[in-house]
């Protein structure tokens, strides 16, 4: 990650295009600075936060864009992912702040808090305990974040690379229903609406980056931002900045 926004200034300078890996870069200053260059250049900017385009993450946008739920209230998160490499393993470097930011919660935390920016809107206040539980490492290996919503929602996001199980869980709560998915990866979802109970299925691609990609291709051709731009990418950045600062106002 230390690398994304020096790279992406050189790649913008020389006229082409830039897919950013996520999270889009250390800070929202180095965002800034990313999507200054892409824009001077005139060339595109997207960050590769692909689960935007994951079916259950597009039918859990839907439903609540239609009020199935009514007014959603709270939604929560968990991301658990062991991860404990020794130096000189090939992704050490996760585990070195200088070149990573962060534990999981810069590493794959990110992905949750924009899916959640997708669907609650833009966030106002953060409050964050982010430790080293279990693990020797520079950085945390385990971070919880809760985040309140300008629409009035309240979340929990908790990231681990220290807890034996792997989690990847989406709840959302609303005054009329909920949506629950105990696995993203999997896709199927439980409803709870005035419909009554059920279970929907709704998989991912088989290759969970193609639809991202495509949409950054289509939005090249097409001479318009990608569904996922700078601007995501810098939403989410101030977001960490704040969980890392411990600082409880979004700016």
């Amino acid at each position: 990650m230390r690398l994304h926004a020096e790279q992406t200034v050189a790649a913008a300078e020389a006229g082409k295009h830039v897919l950013c890996e996520k999270p889009m870069a250390m800070n929202a200053e180095e965002c800034d600075r990313m999507i200054a260059a892409c824009r001077a250049a005139g060339v595109r900017l997207g960050i590769a936060y692909y689960r935007r385009f994951y079916p259950a993450v597009i039918r859990v946008k839907a439903l609540l864009d239609a009020g199935a739920i009514g007014t959603p209230v709270f939604a929560q998160t968990t991301a658990f992912e062991p991860f404990d490499p020794r130096p000189g393993a090939p992704r050490y470097w996760l585990v070195e702040r200088t070149e990573s930011g962060g534990g999981p919660m810069a590493d794959f935390g990110c992905h949750r808090l924009e899916v959640l920016l997708h669907l609650l809107g833009p966030a106002t206040h953060v409050c964050s305990e982010v430790r080293t539980a279990a693990l020797q490492r520079e950085v945390e290996d385990t971070a919880v974040a809760l985040l309140h919503f300008a629409r009035g929602a309240t979340a929990v996001v908790a990231v681990s690379n220290a807890a034996a199980d792997r989690q990847d869980t989406l709840d959302v709560f609303g005054t009329r229903g909920s949506i629950r998915v105990a696995s993203l990866n999997a896709g199927a979802i439980a409803v709870r609406d005035a419909e009554g109970e059920r279970i929907e299925s709704h998989p991912p691609a088989a290759n969970v980056h193609v639809p991202l990609v495509e949409d950054f291709l289509d939005a090249v051709r097409g001479a318009r931002a990608p569904a996922v731009d700078g601007e995501t990418g810098r939403a989410v950045a101030v977001i960490q900045d704040a969980i890392y600062a411990h600082t409880p106002t979004v700016r």
